[in-house]
């Protein structure tokens, strides 16, 4: 059992299968100056969590220091803020992502209040915590490194995912001719999401589509293939790579930048406060809305992430860490 000093989180203490997470106590963090101290009501799950879990990129995710913890994005209530953070106080709604750190599969999570925002007004809070990380990845690689434009021609790889599923809602919204690559049980679902068209990727080729202004990449294979249907102005994002080949995929697309033209970009996320605003402004608006395929409460973090692993899986799959209980 919990009390004021401990809290329940997600936690591992090896590199391994899903299995190898569990929840156990660690220290209540505490709200020092410019940072608010979140009662987290649920996070969700992100692809590269599930890599570094598994070990798979552990020059980033270290060689030690273990029980690592686990999570990137989450909603919540503000349950204290620090000195100097006069824009938050108890009670309020909110959502938002850690800055360079796991750990928001917790009860709790500080975080500088430059990193988060009110939560999208009538949204459930375990349904909003679908949306930060891949949201604020979208309006990131979309509208700042792409800069789609309308009437431009967007395809969308893995359109059915976590972060397809935004991208295929956001390019819609901005006015763009969306195509989606999916598995043929989803193609219906992607064009209800605003997709113009959708074809299954297991029986389309790359060559047999047409040509597009902006490609979003969210698989990380066959990067060539793809970027070979970039108009000549054509911008192509990547958000992942070739975990099997991580080597030659990052070294692809750092080959593909010295040619100016048609390069691929890739970026690592900076979550700030305008982007969150930008990403409640969109729901709110109802360009965008969040699709949670599974919710596991925080003792089935493992389930969570077998889940994810097992693939198929439409929008996002979320943690619950409590329901209903007011911030205290």
């Amino acid at each position: 059992m919990t009390n004021d000093v401990s809290m329940r989180a997600a936690l591992y203490d090896r590199y391994g299968p899903p299995e190898v997470l569990y929840v156990g106590e660690v220290p209540k963090p505490a709200a020092g100056p410019g940072q608010v101290l979140v009662r987290v009501t649920a996070s969700s799950v992100n692809g590269g969590e599930l890599s570094g879990r598994a070990g798979r990129v552990r020059v980033v995710t270290g060689f030690g220091g273990f029980p690592h913890r686990i999570g990137i994005d989450f909603a919540g209530e503000v349950a204290a803020v620090g000195p100097d953070v006069p824009d938050f106080a108890p009670g309020d709604r909110v959502w938002g992502l850690l800055p360079r750190a796991f750990g928001a599969a917790a009860e709790f999570v500080v975080v500088p209040a430059r990193q988060l925002a009110a939560a999208p007004a009538g949204l459930d809070l375990a349904e909003a915590a679908a949306l930060p990380a891949v949201g604020t990845t979208v309006i990131t690689a979309l509208r700042d490194k792409a800069k789609l434009r309308a009437g431009e021609r967007l395809l969308v790889r893995g359109a059915a995912g976590g972060v397809g599923h935004v991208a295929v809602q956001l390019g819609r919204a901005y006015g763009a001719h969306v195509t989606a690559l999916a598995g043929a049980r989803n193609l219906e679902f992607v064009r209800e999401l605003g997709a113009h068209e959708a074809f299954d990727y297991a029986t389309v080729k790359a060559a047999e589509l047409s040509r597009f202004d902006v490609v979003i990449d969210t698989v990380g294979t066959d990067l060539p293939a793809y970027r070979r249907l970039l108009t000549r102005t054509g911008r192509m994002v990547t958000v992942s790579f070739d975990i099997d080949h991580i080597v030659v995929s990052l070294g692809y697309v750092l080959a593909s930048t010295v040619h100016g033209r048609r390069r691929v970009r890739f970026f690592r996320g900076d979550p700030h406060r305008e982007l969150l605003e930008e990403l409640t402004r969109l729901t709110e608006s109802g360009s965008l809305r969040p699709v949670v395929d599974r919710a596991f409460p925080l003792a089935g973090i493992a389930d969570a992430h077998r889940a994810l692993e097992d693939g198929g899986v439409r929008g996002k799959i979320v943690v619950t860490v409590r329901t209903g209980r007011p911030a205290e």
